[in-house]
C-alpha cells in the first residue's frame, strides 16, 4: 500500500520591494545632485504628473543615506487623472467620517481626534468650540426640526 503523500509546505513569505532593481544597478545620487529630467513622486505631483507605470530610473539619498527616494523620468511621466464626481463624492464621505463628532453630529472644518478622544473637545471635556469652526448638524436649520 502506498504511503500517503505529505502536504507540501507553503512557500516562505518574503518582503519584496516592488521598486527594487534586482541587479542593484540603479544609479544613486546624493541630495541635490540628480541630473535634470528626473523627479521624485512629490515633484511629479507638483507638476501635475504621475509616474504612469514606469519603473524608477535612479535613487536619491539624503540625510547621510538614511533616507532615499525613487527618481522617475519626466519625459515618460503622464498627466494625473482628472477628478471625477464619483471620486470627489468618495473623498468627501471619507473626510466627513473624520470630521463629524459622533456625539453632537457637528461636522468640523478640521479632523477630530476620534481615535484618542472619541468625540470633539466640546463633547469630551466641555471646551467650547468656536462657532465658525464647524457646520451646523443636519436638520438643525430646517423649520420642521424646531
Amino acid at each position: 500500500m502506498a504511503a500517503a503523500a505529505e502536504p507540501a509546505s507553503p512557500p516562505a513569505v518574503r518582503d519584496v520591494d516592488v521598486y527594487a532593481d534586482p541587479t542593484g544597478a540603479l544609479p544613486v545620487y546624493r541630495w541635490r545632485q540628480a541630473p535634470k529630467g528626473l523627479a521624485t513622486r512629490r515633484q511629479l505631483r507638483e507638476r501635475r504628473l504621475r509616474p504612469g507605470g514606469q519603473d524608477p530610473v535612479a535613487v536619491i539619498e539624503c540625510r547621510g543615506g538614511k533616507r532615499k527616494a525613487w527618481l522617475y523620468d519626466l519625459a515618460k511621466a503622464k498627466p494625473i487623472r482628472p477628478m471625477t464626481f464619483a471620486k470627489e463624492l468618495a473623498l468627501d464621505k471619507a473626510m466627513a467620517a473624520r470630521q463629524t463628532c459622533p456625539t453632537c453630529s457637528r461636522r468640523y472644518y478640521h479632523c477630530l481626534p476620534l481615535r484618542t478622544l472619541g468625540s470633539c473637545l466640546e463633547c469630551y471635556d466641555g471646551t467650547p468650540a468656536v462657532p465658525g469652526s464647524y457646520m451646523r448638524p443636519p436638520g438643525e436649520h430646517l423649520a420642521a426640526a424646531a
